[in-house]
């Protein structure tokens, strides 16, 4: 525990780290405060595309945490930062009212509909999806165009178990067309690289902690910072063998690490 003593900046996600669905974990409110007693930052970073900022804002305020737009990255951010380095003239967005919506004001120009000059299909966690929008993106990719995902996450932590997320949607797709897209989010190391350029912290000083290992770990490992995996998600012990990641350290959930941190056990 000596080397998590000298973290500073924590990169938290959140479905399944610090909350499932509408719950919060136990133990995750005690962690926030620890962390600004020590004169710290935590981050939230999250592969989950479907919902902006502003919606993210809203659920924490919901559940007794303050947060504003500086204590937040998304795959969203890191693909619209991606996007505009592309010169493309117009993306045909498959994702959420919220996706589409982040999109637009960033200045990109977006579609949800068939028409010409599509030169890039842009996909999302789409809780809204549709058969029409995958009959839509299996004739864009017969066409030679940029195919960019948010996150390869396979499923999303719920209340009732997992739902399909992003990188399954993708799966299908590649089924169906031969085409796979190139992702965005973890466990690429660019949220994590840019969390630390923003809050001016070192890698030394920096941690990310999640439920999986092919997103969350890996980016912390890919970005060389300490990772933190806690089995309240989607991830178990076994993957560890499966994926061949290693986390630094493993935890049951936020409770037990943050008692462990604070020195309480």
């Amino acid at each position: 525990m000596d080397r998590l003593k000298q973290i500073k900046l924590f990169l938290l996600d959140m479905d399944g780290t610090i909350y499932l669905d509408n719950s919060l974990f136990d133990g995750t409110t005690d962690f926030l405060d620890y962390v600004k007693s020590i004169g710290g930052r935590y981050i939230f970073l999250t592969n989950n595309s479907s919902k902006s900022v502003d919606k993210y804002i809203e659920k924490l305020n919901g559940m007794g945490i303050s947060a504003d737009k500086d204590d937040f990255l998304t795959s969203t951010d890191a693909t619209i930062e991606y996007l505009k380095k592309c010169n493309l003239k117009k993306i045909y967005a498959l994702g959420t009212e919220s996706f589409k919506e982040q999109l637009g004001l960033s200045g990109l120009n977006i579609t949800d509909e068939l028409s010409e000059g599509i030169d890039c299909l842009c996909m999302g966690y789409d809780t809204e999806l549709t058969y029409k929008k995958l009959e839509d993106a299996c004739m864009l990719l017969n066409e030679d165009i940029a195919y960019v995902a948010t996150n390869p996450d396979w499923v999303c932590p719920t209340r009732y178990g997992y739902a399909p997320d992003c990188g399954s949607v993708s799966e299908m797709l590649a089924r169906a067309t031969g085409k796979k897209p190139k992702f965005i989010g973890k466990p690429e190391p660019a949220m994590a690289e840019l969390a630390m350029k923003m809050t001016g912290f070192e890698r030394c000083e920096t941690a990310v902690m999640g439920d999986r290992l092919y997103t969350d770990i890996a980016c912390g490992v890919n970005a060389r910072i300490s990772t933190i995996f806690v089995l309240s998600g989607e991830g178990t012990k076994a993957d560890i063998e499966e994926y061949n990641i290693h986390p630094d350290y493993i935890f049951d959930n936020i409770r037990e690490f943050y008692d462990k941190l604070s020195g309480e056990n």
